[in-house]
């Protein structure tokens, strides 16, 4: 079985909300002194797919990525958790392509690399939040697609998907090819490779693609995002006021406090 995860780069969410600046004139969040991660929800898709490798043990895995150079970071990553190639897709031009670039550009490189039984992504970026990648590649490339899988199994060339919808869970059968998107659940959280896997994954190969290699007009991808547009982003800004309670003895601060909480609930 070929499988392809495709990742994504993405400013580290975990930073403190101190340190995150927005730029309000590009209205995209500002890097400032954050570090680039991959995304967790892509994390989720190349451990689903390790571990599908793992109960089947003939399963090859290539991860993609569409993205600046620093996204290499995100595919020698995966090398280290054992993916058995990369490839990435250089974006040297708008840094937040909107969905529908995004999914062409990987169903170009996708076409490109090779010929998959199933494609996966994950859910949604943790930047964004779009969620329509995973969808977008299928319509591209002809394929179903089934989203919020968590789990997969494979049993004579079929594939049972298992995913959690509100009201249970559901067990869909599928024929490759397929593309599924990948949510978090307790089971394929991403392992952490080991230091030899991380130093080892930077002597292995790493196909580089550019717009052109893919037939894509270089300048119509690069020219900003036509799917949507951000009207406004902001940080919610929030007031916060104290007042120290006074008087002499504990009867009074209490006293004090009581007659303050009337007031402001009166004026409220």
């Amino acid at each position: 079985m070929n499988i392809l995860v495709c990742l994504k780069q993405i400013l580290d969410p975990e930073i403190p909300a101190r340190d995150f600046r927005v730029d309000t004139v590009k209205r995209e969040a500002d890097r400032g002194s954050a570090s680039l991660v991959t995304n967790i929800f892509c994390e989720n898709a190349l451990e689903t797919a390790l571990q599908l490798r793992e109960r089947t043990g003939s399963a090859r895995i290539t991860v993609l990525s569409y993205g600046p150079p620093s996204a290499e970071d995100s595919l020698r990553k995966a090398l280290a958790m054992k993916a058995d190639a990369a490839a990435l897709v250089l974006n040297d031009g708008n840094q937040n392509p909107d969905p529908f670039t995004t999914a062409r550009v990987l169903a170009a490189a996708i076409r490109k690399i090779g010929t998959f039984d199933l494609i996966m992504v994950g859910r949604e970026a943790g930047d964004w939040g779009a969620g329509q990648t995973g969808g977008l590649i299928a319509e591209e490339l002809g394929m179903p697609c089934v989203s919020f899988v968590d789990r997969i199994e494979s049993n004579d060339g079929q594939l049972k998907l298992n995913r959690q919808t509100d009201t249970g869970w559901e067990v869909l059968e599928a024929s490759p090819p397929i593309v599924v998107s990948v949510t978090n659940d307790e089971h394929n959280l991403p392992r952490i490779p080991k230091v030899r896997d991380v130093m080892m994954s930077y002597r292995q190969p790493l196909t580089n693609l550019s717009l052109d290699d893919l037939g894509i007009d270089a300048h119509e991808a690069r020219a900003g995002n036509s799917y949507y547009q951000v009207a406004e982003l902001s940080i919610p800004q929030k007031e916060t006021h104290c007042e120290f309670v006074t008087g002499d003895t504990l009867d009074q601060k209490v006293g004090s406090l009581a007659q303050r909480i009337i007031e402001v609930t009166s004026a409220m």
